[in-house]
């Protein structure tokens, strides 16, 4: 099979499209999808650069991507909801397993699949498992009730979005920071904007009943929270310890079938909007990683075989 690869960290540059590699075979447990779209993450240029900082358990060469939509070729033992034709999506925990989906086939465990939204492209539903279940994840943490108000920073990017759809069908309030740019599709999702700022942003002070920290602004934040709140950092790392109550989590997206299940169901009924920011090809992987370097990306890079 062809998969996108890399044997030596750096730029873009070293990426390549590997041939003939070796199709893998599903375990039990196990299905074998071919895949039709992934989906490229600011993670993924981090570890291409040699820059993540934590031990990975394999090492080089790599196969990048985490989120798949296509077809399963293939099924292994004691796998019982998923048969050959299926069309799904879901996602590769890449940190714990280094298994790439920016490859033609990938093996994954069955449970961390669901069935692909009816009537919805492969490049647009491959967008939607990793930032998806980190935004849902990321609300499952908080467990705020309705009518309980969140303030999202890095609003109009994917997991960002995805935070402000999901808030609004939970009936939360939702407040989204963001560029200038982005007030539209802020208000689009039912959120009130309030503009990025290099200094403290234009909120009093216990203003929310939680924060979700996507744009990594820092602990500073903590201060726009009431006591007794909720506040969810962007990675473990950047979890800041508990002052006045608040309980403080960090996002640490894991596979969830079924989860990822619930959140087909609203992008088929239109709650949740999937953006698509570009589409390249395995032998344009180079471009989709400079793209995605240079910022202001405002929907999923895509990477299709």
């Amino acid at each position: 099979m062809r998969a996108v690869s890399y044997a030596q960290f750096g730029g873009p540059e070293v990426l390549h499209v590997a041939e003939d590699l070796p199709v893998p075979e599903p375990g039990p447990g196990e299905v074998r999808v071919r895949v039709a779209a992934s989906v490229l993450h600011p993670v993924d240029l981090m570890i291409r650069a040699g820059r993540f900082p934590a031990p990975l358990p394999a090492g080089l060469p790599y196969t990048p991507g985490w989120d798949v939509a296509g077809k399963i070729d293939a099924v292994g033992p004691s796998v019982g909801d998923f048969t050959v034709n299926d069309e799904v999506i879901g996602f590769s925990p890449w940190l714990r397993t280094t298994v790439g989906a920016h490859a033609e086939y990938v093996v994954l465990e069955a449970g961390w699949l669901t069935a692909r939204p009816a009537g919805i492209p492969a490049n647009e539903a491959a967008t939607l498992p990793t930032d998806g279940l980190a935004a849902a994840q990321a609300l499952d943490l908080l467990a705020l009730p309705a009518g309980s108000s969140v303030l999202v920073s890095g609003a109009a990017g994917q997991v960002g979005g995805f935070t402000l759809a999901l808030a609004r069908v939970a009936g939360l309030h939702a407040t989204g920071v963001a560029g200038a740019g982005d007030r539209e599709f802020v208000e689009s999702q039912g959120a009130a904007f309030v503009p990025r700022s290099d200094g403290p942003l234009a909120v009093a002070a216990g203003s929310f009943d939680a924060v979700v920290d996507l744009a990594v602004i820092g602990s500073s934040l903590m201060e726009l929270v009431r006591d007794g709140g909720g506040y969810v950092a962007a990675s473990p790392p950047l979890r800041p310890e508990p002052v006045r109550g608040i309980r403080t989590f960090a996002l640490d997206v894991l596979p969830d079938g079924s989860r990822l299940g619930e959140l087909v169901k609203l992008v088929e009924g239109g709650d949740i909007p999937l953006r698509v920011a570009g589409v390249y090809s395995f032998a344009d992987a180079a471009a989709a990683h400079d793209r995605l370097a240079r910022g202001g990306v405002r929907g999923g890079v895509v990477i299709v075989p």
